[in-house]
């Protein structure tokens, strides 16, 4: 071997351990926004689990991080509480010390989620001016960013919707605002299993891959049901299983008229769907565990469809136990967390049969 291939050959391994380094660092940093999006999410549904989310009457997005630091302030925030009708209709009588349990949570989660834009834009800035994001990854992440600050604008037009006529936000826009939400969590996962080592080649099988992809639309589908079901605490009714409503399919599904209403604003269909959208999940991830095991024996990616099909499971154990249970708050959470850990897995499940991202330095050696 030549001086001039030796020194190349040297310079080739030393680009590779630092671009390893870097997907190291860029991974670690998403992780932590990952668990910072977990707990924003949690946050979130004990916010509305407790009524909490309208104690908050005006959206200051610098300001707002400040909250009431003496009883002049507390006094002045709760005056602006009282004039929205969920204070007039449901908590008139309320004192400040009740108002304030019910503020921590909508403040903390107003907190949790500026904290997040800056767990999130500072480290992509540093990385960017260093050179340690790819160009690959530059889209996709802006992407990102760019969709935490749209999330913004729909927290608000979320809360908005419950200061003037209604006692609480629309359901339509809290499950807007949930299913962002987890777009966000889900392409952040995305892009740190694309930039995880993978155990083996992508699999060549496309049913089961398709199969994958469609349990990660049926997750979240069935986000999207879960919030419908928050919005209208519809939870709080028809408390029994298997049965509901003292039938398997109950009747007044479609009370509400035009028809299309009611899987949006009646509480029993809306419910109901849920159930439904729950069995197809666990059918679809059984039959997906059974391909996987079919088509690719021994493989990772068929022991990751039986964890996913393990977790579904887990998932519908708590949301009956939940359901049975009239909502308890630590309990409905836990279903609410178990929501996102599925999602999470799906899409890990889903990159994973994709593979990583291509490194830069292997793309130009093969060119």
């Amino acid at each position: 071997m030549t001086i001039s291939s030796t020194l190349h050959h040297e310079t080739i391994v030393a680009s590779m351990d630092r671009q390893s380094r870097n997907r190291r660092a860029v991974r670690i940093w998403l992780w932590v926004v990952i668990v910072a999006l977990f707990s924003l999410v949690l946050v979130g549904g004990a916010t509305r689990l407790t009524n909490s989310g309208l104690s908050i009457t005006q959206w200051k997005p610098i300001h707002g991080v400040i909250p009431p630091l003496n009883a002049a302030e507390w006094e002045e925030e709760f005056a602006l509480y009282k004039q929205i009708p969920q204070y007039e209709l449901v908590n008139k009588g309320m004192t400040v010390d009740e108002f304030k349990t019910i503020f921590w949570w909508e403040w903390a989660h107003r907190f949790l989620a500026r904290s997040i834009g800056v767990i999130f834009a500072l480290p992509l800035a540093f990385f960017w001016l260093t050179g340690r994001i790819e160009r690959q990854l530059r889209l996709p992440l802006l992407g990102i960013l760019a969709l935490g600050g749209l999330q913004g604008f729909i927290g608000w037009w979320m809360v908005s919707s419950g200061l003037t006529e209604r006692t609480e936000v629309s359901q339509y826009r809290l499950a807007t605002h949930l299913v962002m939400a987890c777009l966000i969590f889900a392409s952040s996962v995305w892009v740190m299993r694309g930039l995880s080592r993978h155990t083996e080649s992508p699999a060549i099988h496309s049913g089961s891959r398709r199969l994958a992809g469609v349990l990660l639309v049926l997750a979240f589908l069935q986000i999207y049901l879960g919030a419908l079901v928050a919005g209208l605490d519809a939870g709080l009714s028809y408390n029994t299983w298997p049965l509901m409503d003292g039938a398997l399919v109950p009747g007044g599904l479609l009370a509400q008229q035009p028809a299309w209403v009611n899987f949006f604003e009646n509480p029993k269909t809306v419910q109901f769907v849920h159930r439904l959208g729950a069995y197809t999940l666990l059918i679809v991830a059984l039959g997906h565990m059974f391909r996987c095991r079919f088509d690719l024996p021994g493989s990772a990616h068929a022991r990751r469809a039986v964890v996913l099909f393990a977790l579904v499971c887990g998932q519908a154990a708590i949301g009956i136990a939940t359901l049975l249970m009239q909502v308890p708050l630590d309990v409905a959470l836990s279903h609410q967390g178990g929501a996102l850990i599925v999602l999470g897995f799906a899409v890990a499940h889903l990159r994973g049969f994709y593979g990583e991202y291509p490194r830069e330095t292997e793309v130009r050696l093969a060119v």
